[in-house]
């Protein structure tokens, strides 16, 4: 099976609206897609809880659905499952699974403190978890053909306002997040409402509106920060920089160009080297 950073539509990072970083736990009331080989060091709380290969979660995960686990990843925690659990070959949770419904495990699988099922366990190897994130997307973004999947990826990562409520939380393969850092290879999308705490980098960052993130933005292309969004650190970027209405930054502002809106408010020193324009607003 191919690792999933080799598919080019699992290359960007979106948090749904109202997603928080509380208590070492990234939650969420969405779907989780976590990309291969990533490093995590808190848990995860969503519906349907996906993890693809070689990924290391220093956290427990807890899914109100079902919970699919991919080959060779190292869950330092618990597995709480609501719902139906998959786990691929070579698996290990470092602490105990709970599982409401059935149990498709594995070879070579490691529990360390042991598992309780209530419904079947079926001792097998459960389909690739690659193969069900295209069918799971294919369904829950309502495309008609597997070829649509990039070019409704590419509007989901973007500035399009109109992404669809019930998108996943997904993190991008090779994706490293921790309490200081929050990195990600190319565009990052953050939801309305969300609460975050690290330095985000990035290829370009959007930030919807009323979020708040304790830490810097760094990216190495634009970034867009909407109304009533509060960033806790320094906003640096390479490319162009937005601040809408109302939005407070309380470190220093640098970029080639800024666009700067007349009620929001930046507490730092600004370096716009290729000019800055300041918004009115409407009449």
């Amino acid at each position: 099976m191919e690792a999933t950073g080799d598919h080019d539509w699992i290359k960007g990072c979106t948090l749904p609206d109202h997603t928080e970083l509380q208590e070492r736990t990234l939650k969420t009331e969405q779907d989780i897609v976590i990309g291969d080989r990533c490093r995590i060091d808190y848990g995860l709380s969503g519906k349907d809880v996906v993890v693809c290969e070689f990924s290391k979660i220093n956290g427990n995960i807890v899914a109100s659905g079902d919970a699919r686990i991919d080959n060779w990843c190292e869950i330092n925690g618990d597995v709480i499952v609501e719902e139906d659990a998959y786990l691929g070959e070579g698996v290990k949770i470092l602490g105990k699974l709970v599982v409401k419904g059935d149990l498709d495990i594995g070879d070579n699988v490691q529990i360390e403190r042991g598992f309780e099922a209530k419904g079947w366990i079926s001792i097998r190897n459960p389909m690739p978890v690659i193969i069900y994130i295209v069918m799971y997307l294919v369904a829950v973004l309502g495309i008609e053909k597997e070829e649509e999947l990039s070019s409704v990826l590419e509007k989901l990562f973007g500035d399009d306002e109109t992404a669809p409520t019930a998108t996943p939380l997904m993190i991008p393969g090779g994706a490293v997040l921790n309490m200081q850092t929050f990195s990600v290879p190319e565009k990052m999308a953050v939801g309305v409402g969300c609460r975050l705490h690290g330095n985000i980098r990035a290829g370009s960052i959007t930030v919807r509106e009323e979020a708040t993130i304790f830490g810097s933005l760094h990216a190495r292309e634009g970034v867009s920060i909407a109304r009533k969004t509060t960033v806790h650190g320094d906003v640096q970027s390479d490319g162009d920089v937005a601040i809408e209405q109302e939005a407070h930054i309380l470190g220093n502002v640098s970029c080639k160009c800024l666009t700067l809106h007349e009620d929001a408010r930046v507490d730092g020193v600004i370096r716009a080297p290729g000019g800055m324009k300041i918004e009115r607003r409407a009449a």
